[in-house]
């Protein structure tokens, strides 16, 4: 989560946005936000789906840190959701929540991406 966060903040300062400009835009306050970035609120998903349309950032981009490139796809354990080990040698589990809201997310995505297209086609 840590890397999570420290890429939102990454993206949110190359943007040229402060943490004024995101609490606005989730309707946060400026503490409750900068919160979030110093990891003393815990960042939900529907914040963070919330944070990547601010950023214009897709969720993969937010998600995807040094230590998922190092994930064992393989599953060599018994222990459901194993998925690897990263540079810390913690254990980490797949959240299967987070897994379908990013799914519901992709999947709206696409059907707006099919309207749209059949939109412009009719045109």
């Amino acid at each position: 989560m840590e890397k999570i966060i420290k890429k939102i903040a990454e993206i949110r300062s190359k943007k040229g946005f402060s943490y004024e400009n995101m609490a606005q835009d989730l309707d946060l306050s400026t503490s409750a936000y900068r919160k979030i970035e110093t990891g003393e609120t815990k960042l939900t998903v529907e914040r963070l789906i919330d944070i990547s349309k601010i950023l214009e950032t897709p969720l993969n981009d937010l998600l995807e840190t040094d230590s998922q490139k190092n994930f064992n796809q393989e599953n060599h354990d018994s222990a459901t959701g194993y998925q690897g080990f990263n540079d810390d040698n913690r254990v980490y589990y797949e959240n299967s929540e987070l897994s379908k809201k990013l799914i519901a997310v992709y999947e709206q995505q696409i059907k707006d991406l099919r309207t749209e297209i059949e939109q412009l086609k009719s045109k």
